[in-house]
């Protein structure tokens, strides 16, 4: 199973907010290429970047920051925040991003994520970030009447190359995922399934690893790295390397194996 180190980019520092709160975040380190470049000396296949900023604003806001990583490191980045149209889309891929994560504009405009899917196949994530089961929206600020595994179905259909699940309630707590969302989300879609929030220890992994004959392919860990509760060689040898196969998006495949 991947384990996916997280880097959170608010007003170009990595940060972790708690459950979601822009009120509630601590800054780890104010070189988020640094950070980077630690991840992949410890050995993660691939980064999770989100532009809080961009989230919220509703399109990127982190862009020198996001093209900086591009540029240093050699492993696969998947972003999200403020991707809303295609033209930004598209603008990410040229700065060398593998990976666009589309979230508010899964509820609001799913018939772009068909059309990008098409156009970028195996290159389109769906961000689900659920609160009470119910999609959430804007950088988690609105809460909508979507409900997650719906949305999952609908994105799957619609030919995306994963899911990431994310509940708000869990993500940057420490407290462990929510394994029966998790398992329900999985269970609905054809697709491969990201666990997202509250992953903790190697404990926790390992019953998310239990998930993969269901469709859970990986692991996005953040807070738990940074404040050193769970070590990324320590995760990557109890569960890892990971099945993310970096194939070249051109051979119209999802990208895992």
């Amino acid at each position: 199973m991947d384990v996916i180190p997280a880097i959170d980019l608010l007003g170009g520092h990595c940060v972790r907010l708690y459950q979601g709160d822009y009120d509630q975040s601590q800054v780890y380190n104010e070189d988020p290429v640094a950070v980077a470049q630690r991840w992949v000396d410890e050995g993660a296949n691939r980064l999770h970047l989100v532009d809080l900023d961009g989230a919220k604003a509703g399109k990127p806001e982190n862009w020198q920051a996001i093209q900086a990583i591009a540029a240093a490191i050699d492993i696969p980045i998947e972003v999200g925040g403020g991707l809303r149209d295609r033209d930004r889309v598209g603008a990410l891929f040229d700065l060398g991003v593998r990976y666009a994560i589309l979230g508010t504009a899964a509820v609001e405009n799913p018939d772009l994520v068909g059309e990008l899917s098409q156009q970028y196949p195996g290159q389109i994530i769906v961000g689900i970030d659920a609160r009470d089961g119910k999609v959430a929206t804007r950088g988690w600020l609105e809460t909508s009447t979507v409900e997650a595994v719906d949305l999952a179905q609908q994105m799957s259909n619609l030919g995306a190359a994963a899911i990431i699940y994310t509940d708000i309630a869990r993500d940057g707590t420490l407290q462990g995922p929510n394994i029966d969302s998790l398992r329900q989300v999985a269970n609905a879609i054809s697709i491969p399934t990201i666990a997202s929030g509250g992953v903790s220890s190697v404990g926790d992994l390992l019953k998310l690893l239990a998930l993969e004959p269901q469709g859970v392919s990986g692991a996005i860990v953040g807070k738990a790295l940074y404040t050193g509760d769970l070590s990324l060689k320590e995760a990557l040898r109890a569960v890892g390397p990971g099945r993310w196969q970096d194939v070249p998006p051109d051979l119209g495949t999802t990208g895992f194996a």
